[in-house]
């Protein structure tokens, strides 16, 4: 009896602890959805629900003359989908490589790639502006897709080379005594049974891009070619800190794509996590 209370209890406190995480994280996001539909500019409130709503906020967004709302959208939406493709083909070709053949120098790039992911990203920002200030790639959203893509190898190799460590070696010899090629059997085999480690490749990629505030800051100079953040940012610092409202509404925008990308490929995000990490 005194084990099935204790048992009961632990339950009880299990879910009481996990609902008040839950409540923690939401609130956040709550206030700035609520505070978006909230008429006047500032985000204080006497109710946590306004009394009054409006979709002034959103309307004023892509119709405001002083801003460029919808560019900067569009500006991110090509530089994530640029990055997230590039991305996932070097990660994808990179990790099959390291994962099924060998040659000299696989451990050693296998050891340069995990010890240059110890190191911040930002440490590295000083030597990539001058980089690309010498190339003349400054200011251009091509710069931002090449060091987004070619980062996101540091952070995806080992879960991509993980999950095709996972994949039987059985299929592969059995196309290639039918005569396939290397890149038959790759393209027709390995790439169809990898769909959920191209997914969370593709999907970490999409969402570094689209919400990355501190390169584009240092990369883009033009305002018609700055990504959302940077302008957000802009727009609240610009303003003297007098149209958060505004600002929470921009935040809602940036926050729909990334939010209707994980419910719709929660699953595969999921697997290829974790097929990635048994073996990585």
């Amino acid at each position: 009896m005194i084990n099935r209370m204790s048992t009961k209890f632990r339950v009880i406190a299990s879910y009481l602890f996990l609902a008040i995480v839950v409540c923690w994280s939401l609130y956040p996001a709550a206030w700035v959805v609520l505070s978006s539909f909230k008429p006047g500019k500032s985000l204080y409130s006497e109710s946590f629900i306004p009394k009054s709503l409006t979709l002034d906020h959103y309307t004023e967004l892509f119709q405001s003359g002083s801003l460029m709302f919808s560019t900067w959208y569009m500006n991110t939406f090509k530089v994530a989908i640029f990055s997230m493709l590039l991305s996932t083909f070097l990660v994808t070709i990179t990790a099959y490589a390291l994962s099924r053949f060998r040659f000299p120098g696989r451990k050693a790039s296998l050891t340069l790639v995990l010890v240059l992911g110890m190191f911040p990203g930002f440490m590295s920002m000083v030597a990539v502006y001058i980089l690309l200030m010498q190339l003349g790639l400054l200011d251009t959203h091509m710069a931002l897709v090449i060091v987004y893509s070619f980062g996101s190898i540091i952070f995806n190799l080992f879960v991509a080379k993980g999950f095709f460590d996972t994949l039987p070696k059985g299929i592969e010899e059995a196309a290639r005594i039918d005569g396939a090629s290397n890149f038959r059997v790759f393209t027709s085999i390995m790439l169809p049974l990898s769909k959920p480690m191209l997914v969370f490749v593709a999907l970490t990629t999409f969402t570094g891009a689209w919400v990355d505030f501190i390169f584009a800051s240092l990369v883009l100079r033009s305002k018609e070619k700055w990504t959302v953040a940077v302008g957000l940012y802009d727009m609240v610092n610009s303003y003297q800190n007098a149209y958060f409202t505004l600002f929470a509404a921009g935040a809602v925008f940036i926050a729909i794509p990334i939010t209707i990308l994980f419910m719709y490929l929660q699953r595969y995000f999921v697997d290829g996590l974790t097929a990635g990490a048994n073996k990585g």
